[in-house]
């Protein structure tokens, strides 16, 4: 039989991430095509019910120790190298999320594999794989086709998610593994402050960028989001000048978002903020720059300062619902 791909599962609080869904239909794809099979590589602790929604996958690679309850390099990447010695993968496909960023680690270089980063894409043809990778914050691609097996670091968006995720509970072996006592231990998550929105959870989002001028205008903002019920959310500059929480990060150092309406109002639509929200259903974008990049993405513009657009928007959505 073929070397299998792997697609690890990022697990955070008793759930599959969304991540681990993208990997896995992009994983099946693979696997279709080099006639191989798709394994999914679950830790954790206390996890096998979580298997039950991993049916694109053959099988499921099951660890489960107390240490692994969170995903940490040291324990991580110590149970994936064992792992990986015995079964001898075909690739591994690791989500590039803040949760699982860091559990490639020293895994490469433990395994003799080479690491392949940032991957948007991957794909099989004539036996090899080949991965187009964006560089620099996006503002460039690359493409790279490594010899034999290797670590793939997938970009969140790859895939649909829904795509790889299947309710049927695919067969699960059980590896028992103890990794050795960690070095760094964890010890709390620090959560946002009462009552804070989380962004990834919105159907609709209003964002804000650097062309909103100033704090006050910000208003203008969750003026229109609350009449459509939506939150509003920004791009780095905004929140690097306080106008909103590090929570309502949109981009590559925040939150990746798919609402079915993403209206960026005065964002220019540099390639790390769109990186975050690429995959929205419709793109609405504002700005005063008709060359600004963030028309490239959006499926409307308009080339208009976005607080009267957004003050107009507002007044147009109270009247329609009377």
């Amino acid at each position: 039989m073929a070397q299998s791909i792997w697609v690890l599962a990022e697990q955070w609080r008793g759930k599959i991430s969304d991540a681990t869904y993208e990997g896995l239909a992009l994983g099946r794809e693979l696997a279709d095509a080099l006639g191989a099979p798709v394994q999914v590589v679950l830790l954790g602790d206390n996890v096998k019910g979580l298997t039950g929604s991993l049916g694109a996958a053959d099988s499921v690679l099951l660890v489960q120790h107390a240490s692994l309850a969170h995903a940490s390099p040291e324990t991580y990447g110590e149970v994936l190298t064992q792992l990986a010695k015995e079964k001898e993968p075909r690739a591994i496909l690791v989500p590039m999320t803040n949760v699982s960023w860091d559990v490639v680690g020293s895994l490469p270089a433990q395994l003799h594999m080479p690491f392949v980063n940032f991957c948007e894409n991957v794909e099989a043809a004539d036996g090899k794989l080949r991965a187009k990778c964006l560089l620099y914050g996006g503002k460039m691609q690359a493409s790279m086709a490594p010899d034999g097996a290797a670590i793939f670091g997938i970009l969140p968006g790859a895939r649909p998610a829904d795509k790889g995720r299947i309710e049927k509970a695919p067969p699960v072996e059980e590896v028992a593994i103890a990794p050795a006592e960690p070095k760094v231990r964890f010890k709390s998550y620090i959560e946002p402050d009462a009552g804070e929105i989380d962004i990834t959870q919105m159907s609709v989002l209003i964002s804000v960028g650097r062309g909103m001028q100033n704090q006050e205008n910000i208003e203008l903002a969750e003026d229109l989001a609350k009449e459509l019920g939506g939150a509003v959310s920004g791009s780095r500059p905004v929140i690097d000048q306080g106008w909103l929480p590090l929570s309502r990060q949109v981009g590559k150092s925040g939150a990746t978002v798919k609402p079915k309406l993403y209206l960026a109002a005065g964002i220019s639509g540099a390639p790390e903020h769109v990186e975050g929200m690429k995959n929205a259903d419709l793109i609405i974008g504002i700005n005063t720059d008709a060359q600004a990049p963030i028309f490239n993405v959006a499926h409307y513009g308009v080339v208009e300062d976005a607080t009267d657009v957004l003050e107009a928007l507002t007044q147009a959505v109270r009247a329609k619902k009377g």
